[in-house]
């Protein structure tokens, strides 16, 4: 797999890299993972919201309410 970066966006992680004292690999597979933890973390809510919340219904509004 190969990516392309922008000039700006190369030069931006390889400044990261170096105030990190880490290769730019390291750097953008750290990023990848954090990208992909947040986005599923959000799918997992979304997915227990939608069940979750027609069970909860009154609760929920109530809750607003407060």
């Amino acid at each position: 797999m190969n990516v392309r970066f922008t000039d700006e966006e190369a030069q931006a992680l390889r400044a990261q890299a170096a105030a990190e004292d880490r290769s730019m690999q390291d750097v953008a597979r750290a990023a990848v993972r954090e990208y992909i933890e947040r986005h599923s973390h959000h799918d997992r809510v979304a997915e227990a919201l939608a069940i979750l919340g027609p069970r909860n219904k009154d609760l929920l509004r109530r809750l607003g309410a407060a």
